[in-house]
């Protein structure tokens, strides 16, 4: 299984910086996700390096092979596409061999190629059906088929589940996580949703305004963030950033980051708080509340009986804080627990 390596690669429109010298690898059958907000560079990456967009600098290599300026034909890989790109007026056979005809692939290999993806996304009942006939979980399947028969040892995706509702989202998490492991394929999987990016990752590059701000696995995204921006990218609800001036008690000149599940509701000690609004979520509820100026949210587990307005104490454990350098944003420390983790894991 190939690699992929990008070096230095940047992206220009006019003066305008879409990628700006970012650099990763990722490992032969690895499946990595580019994260991060609407028009933090992910997609063009993605681009780039399926050849759709012209390099301004850098390089390209998947394998031992330099694809910098190759066309995308020549690159080896298959891509899956946000919107699935399928042609209406094809069936499903039609539509998932397509591109072994327009490579003139012998029949019989082609009628095996097509066998195998149908029985390996469950599309046997379906292959003389048009995508009018489909829902959007089985057209997204005809996508993925029409992936696989082209066989090739990387797979680039562009946001493919955006378009399905939050159960079939999850459902086809773990298909596409199943089958990329399955077929041993080096996936790179770009999407905004960090639910996606966490659950099926190996890798997680999450970008920033054209940048890499942390490139590294899920849990250490989670666990140790290297940047604010990580701090309050990851999570659900994300990290509290604090300025500690505004925590008399832990003022230290630093930005702190806390996690809403690290915070307890205590009946004495802790922090004075107040109760701004309240999400009841069952397993859990979500308090959002103020110190002062600064906003807090907490996570606790269950239902709590408070209302809005009410008066609450809040309090933490140290070895759950992170510590950020306040004008450049960057990590400072470790929490304990996160090094007890790696200690221990």
């Amino acid at each position: 299984m190939p690699e992929i390596r990008v070096e230095d690669l940047t992206k220009r429109w006019g003066k305008t910086v879409a990628v700006d010298q970012i650099s990763f690898t990722i490992a032969d059958g690895a499946f990595a996700v580019l994260l991060g907000p609407s028009g933090c560079g992910k997609s063009t990456t993605l681009r780039l390096i399926a050849g759709l967009d012209r390099v301004s600098e850098g390089r390209i290599i998947i394998g031992d092979q330099d694809v910098t300026h190759r066309p995308p034909s020549k690159r080896a890989l298959s891509m899956v596409f946000q919107n699935y790109a399928l042609f209406p007026h094809l069936s499903v056979t039609e539509n998932i061999a397509f591109g072994l005809r327009v490579r003139r692939v012998p029949a019989k290999e082609r009628q095996e190629r097509l066998q195998r993806a149908a029985d390996l996304l469950g599309l046997g009942d379906l292959m003389e059906r048009k995508p009018s006939q489909l829902s959007g979980g089985q057209q997204q399947r005809v996508a993925l088929g029409r992936a696989i028969v082209a066989e090739s040892k990387v797979c680039l995706m562009d946001e493919p589940l955006s378009n399905l509702d939050a159960k079939l989202r999850n459902e086809m998490r773990r298909e596409i996580r199943d089958l990329q492991q399955r077929l041993g394929m080096t996936m790179l999987y770009v999407t905004h949703d960090q639910a996606e990016a966490m659950s099926m990752a190996d890798q997680v590059i999450l970008l920033n305004h054209g940048r890499i701000e942390q490139d590294a696995r899920p849990a250490a995204l989670y666990n140790q963030p290297a940047t604010m921006f990580t701090a309050g990218f990851i999570g659900t609800p994300p990290m509290n950033v604090i300025d500690s001036a505004a925590l008399p008690s832990r003022d230290d000149g630093d930005t702190l980051g806390i996690r809403p599940e690290a915070i307890k509701l205590v009946d004495e000690g802790g922090i004075a708080a107040v109760v701004d609004a309240i999400e009841y979520l069952g397993a859990d509820t979500i308090l959002s509340c103020h110190v002062g100026t600064q906003a807090l949210l907490v996570r606790h587990p269950g239902e709590v009986l408070f209302d809005k307005g009410d008066s609450v104490r809040l309090d933490w454990d140290k070895d759950a804080e992170h510590r950020f350098e306040r004008k450049s944003g960057q990590r400072l420390t470790t929490p304990a627990s996160a090094i007890n983790e790696r200690m221990t894991g």
